[in-house]
This record gives C-alpha cells, structure tokens and sequence, in this order.
C-alpha cells in the first residue's frame, strides 16, 4: 500500500487482482496440458520415503526388506520399493518489481503477468511429475498434492513481503526459477546466484521482455519514463539512443548469460509476443535435465 492509496483504493486493486486467480489458474493448467511431454523419467527405484510399488523378492534381498503383509496375501515373498526424487524440489520467484507491470500494446500481456502463467504451468506439470515446488520467500516448504497449485498462485498475485531476491531463503536441495527482467541492477541477482552455487544449488535466470524492450522502435522526441515514476528521460532525437542502448542490452544478457554459466545454472530471454508454450518446454528440459 502507498502512503496515497486509502482503504477503499486498496480493497478495489485487491478484488481486481482476485478476480484474475481463476483465470489465471485455468490459462496456467491449459499452458500445461499443451505441453506434451510423456513420462517423467525422474520415477526410479532407489533410497527414498515415498512408496513406489512392490516387486517380487529376489535372491540377495535382506530379509528384512520384505513386506510380509504384502507377502501373506500370495504364496511368494514382495519387497517394497521407495521413490527416488532426482530433483527433490523446485522453487519458483516473479520479481515483483514495478518494471514488470509494463506491456507496449493492449493486445499483448504486462510481462508480471506472463511471468506468472508460465511459472504456474512449470508448476503444474512438476506437480503432475511428482515434483516437491514452492515459493522463494514462501512460509511453506516445496511441496506435492493437488492443493498446491491453488497456493502458489494465491501467494504469486498476493506476496506477503517485497524484499529483495538476495533476502530469500532457498530450500537447501531445491532447484530455483527466477523470473525477472533483469533491467536494474544485477548485484542482488549475483548474489542469490553465487550463495545457490556455494550450496551446489542449480537454476535458471528467466528473462521476460516486452518486444519494445528488445526493438527499441523509437523516433524523434520522446519522453521516457519508467514505471514507477522515478525516472525521467526527455530526447529530441530518440533515434540517436538507439545503438546505445542495443549495446547496452546485449551486454546485460551476456551478464547474465556469464553468471549463469559460472554457477552452473541456465539463462533465457523470453518475449511476451512469443508462444508460451515453447517457453515451457524450454524450462521444463532446463529443469529436468542435469546443469551442464
């Protein structure tokens, strides 16, 4: 709440954001659906908690990993198998700063809100694969089960705190997903990527743009101003920026790309014209696959 929004002004933003939930929940799970990926192939047998399945006992099983209520129901001997989990979890953050409530047309999505529905569809088919995922900065651990879709999006349209990415706790075993412009400064970004690393933690940076951002379409004068009023920028000749300011962007994915690569994680520029879908493949096997 701003030191200008009254009471009646913050309860109308809160029910316009909730009237977005189901919408947002229902697009998410579609992304999900059109995704076709098939088996997992993170289900294994190995040392775990969760039951998986029963086998028959082989020879040089030790006896006492034989389940003998399985076993009495038929004339041969069964050993209960654990679920291995490859990943264990995965923690998901959408910047909440203000540069993320930016769209260049009505026809496309603010790049929050595309951050969102893919973040919700990466969730949704962990969720589907037996995957633990949770919030960076949520009160919960990474967790399973049906409920939790529901969860993350509630605590992703209404965060409960705005600290910066470098305050949050990352769950000491979990993959992270950090979904950011990345258009303001890079230190608190470095320093979450660089403690992950020191704990073997791997990740992605995702990079969500508006294809203005990217193009730089702009002529003669033009006032330039950043979402959250601060900055201001008045030019007679916009035209002239331009080769300036494609360097300086190239610069910052290379940033990113270099900081990525060192910690072994994975960086992608995503645009919120492009098909989502393809955005989500690209997480998915980002996620599923060993950091290289």
């Amino acid at each position: 709440m701003t030191s200008t929004e009254t009471p009646l002004q913050l309860r109308s933003r809160a029910e316009a954001l909730a009237s977005r939930l189901p919408p947002l929940l229902v697009a998410a799970q579609h992304l999900a659906q059109s995704v076709e990926l098939g088996e997992h192939g993170r289900r294994q047998s190995g040392q775990g908690e969760a039951f998986w399945q029963y086998r028959r006992a082989q020879p040089g099983d030790p006896a006492h990993r034989i389940d003998w209520r399985r076993s009495a129901r038929s004339d041969r001997h069964y050993v209960q198998e654990k679920e291995w989990q490859a990943a264990h979890s995965v923690q998901l953050w959408v910047d909440p700063s203000p540069s993320l409530a930016f769209a260049s047309d009505a026809a496309l999505p603010e790049k929050r809100e595309q951050a969102q529905l893919i973040a919700l569809a990466l969730a949704a088919l962990l969720l589907r694969g037996g995957e633990r995922v949770g919030l960076l900065g949520g009160a919960e651990v990474p967790k399973r089960g049906q409920m939790t879709l529901s969860r993350l999006a509630d605590q992703l349209m209404f965060p409960s705190r705005d600290v910066p990415l470098s305050a949050h706790f990352a769950h000491r075993r979990a993959r992270q997903v950090v979904f950011s412009d990345f258009l303001g400064s890079l230190e608190t970004t470095r320093a979450f990527v660089e403690t992950a690393q020191g704990r073997g933690q791997q990740g992605v940076l995702f990079q969500v743009l508006d294809p203005m951002e990217e193009l730089f379409p702009f002529q003669g004068r033009v006032l330039f101003q950043d979402v959250a009023g601060g900055v201001r920028h008045d030019t007679r000749e916009a035209a002239d920026l331009r080769n300036r300011y494609l360097d300086r962007l190239a610069s910052r994915k290379d940033e990113l790309r270099d900081l990525a690569n060192r910690a072994g994680w994975r960086f992608y520029s995503y645009h919120t014209q492009d098909p989502a879908s393809a955005a989500l493949l690209w997480l998915w096997n980002a996620i599923g696959e060993p950091s290289r």
